[in-house]
C-alpha cells in the first residue's frame, strides 16, 4: 500500500469521480483507477462501485 494509492482513494471518495479526482491529483485517469485497482487486489476487496460513469463508495471503502 502506498500514499499515492490512499491519496487517489480520498480524492476519488471525496469527489465521488475518477476524473476529478485525476485532475486534482495531476494524474491520468488510467494512473488513479490503476491505483484503486492496485489497492483494492491488495486489500482483496472493492472499494468502490463503478455503474457507468457513477462512482459511490462500497462499505468496506467507508470501512477502509
Amino acid at each position: 500500500m502506498e500514499l499515492r494509492e490512499i491519496a487517489a482513494f480520498l480524492q476519488v471518495a471525496q469527489l465521488k469521480s475518477f476524473s476529478k479526482a485525476a485532475r486534482a491529483l495531476g494524474y491520468s485517469q488510467a494512473a488513479v483507477t490503476i491505483q484503486i485497482k492496485q489497492l483494492e487486489q491488495e486489500l482483496g476487496i472493492h472499494l468502490f462501485d463503478r455503474i457507468g460513469k457513477t462512482v459511490s463508495i462500497t462499505h468496506y471503502g467507508q470501512e477502509f
